[in-house]
């Protein structure tokens, strides 16, 4: 099996600056990146990605197996995390769930009647991922908004760090529960105003989060 098989177009990039430009000068399904790229390693083009707005999938590939470098490559934005060496099925078994997750993502976004979930200060407009709160636009990263998405997609569910790894991220390894943790608390410094009495995210001790805002009727 090969990439091929499952993309309609499937281009490669010999080097890293190549790579950055065909990443943002044309859309695709998903972006698979080694870590190690000459002129431009995986790791920035990945940053310069989510600054520059772009929500495309990342499948990051490297060497490296350490849980730190594997939890550096989810922070920066990467989807999922693919450690050499690999089999050709898994890659695209990898490939193949991206492409579900956002296209289900993406589906969601199509259903809904005017493209925005609405809670009491909380505005979240989906097909341009943007989010205003309290009136005023504020800025998220890929991952945080994908995370607030879920959750206000899924109210009043009480979800483990590891079904939000699995949800959102595509991992259940419990190595990464701190990934979760580390975005729902930069989450939450951009949404709630008064830590000690939270209006969106509730922290269920001992198990996970719920989110507990009610939806509003759209204007």
């Amino acid at each position: 099996m090969h990439l091929s098989e499952i993309c309609d177009r499937v281009e490669i990039a010999s080097d890293g600056i190549t790579g950055l430009e065909l990443a943002i000068t044309r859309k695709w399904s998903v972006i698979v990146l080694d870590l190690r790229l000459p002129g431009k390693g995986g790791i920035e083009i990945c940053r310069q990605l989510r600054a520059q707005g772009s929500y495309t999938p990342v499948l990051m590939l490297t060497a490296k197996s350490t849980e730190l470098d594997r939890v550096f490559g989810l922070e920066t934005g990467a989807d999922d995390y693919l450690t050499k060496p690999f089999s050709v099925l898994e890659l695209v078994a990898r490939v193949k769930a991206l492409m579900r997750r956002f296209d289900v993502t993406n589906g969601y976004s199509s259903e809904n009647k005017n493209n925005t979930l609405i809670f009491d200060g909380l505005e979240i407009v989906l097909d341009e991922r943007r989010v205003v709160f309290n009136n005023k636009e504020i800025e998220l990263t890929a991952k945080e908004f994908d995370l607030l998405h879920f959750f206000a997609s899924n109210p009043d569910k009480v979800y483990k760090r590891s079904q939000l790894l699995d949800q959102v991220w595509g991992y259940g390894h419990d190595g990464y529960e701190h990934t979760v943790n580390s975005h729902m608390n930069r989450l939450r410094a951009k949404i709630e105003t008064d830590p000690d009495n939270l209006k969106y995210i509730k922290t269920i001790w001992g198990v996970g989060y719920k989110f507990i805002a009610k939806k509003m009727d759209s204007q």
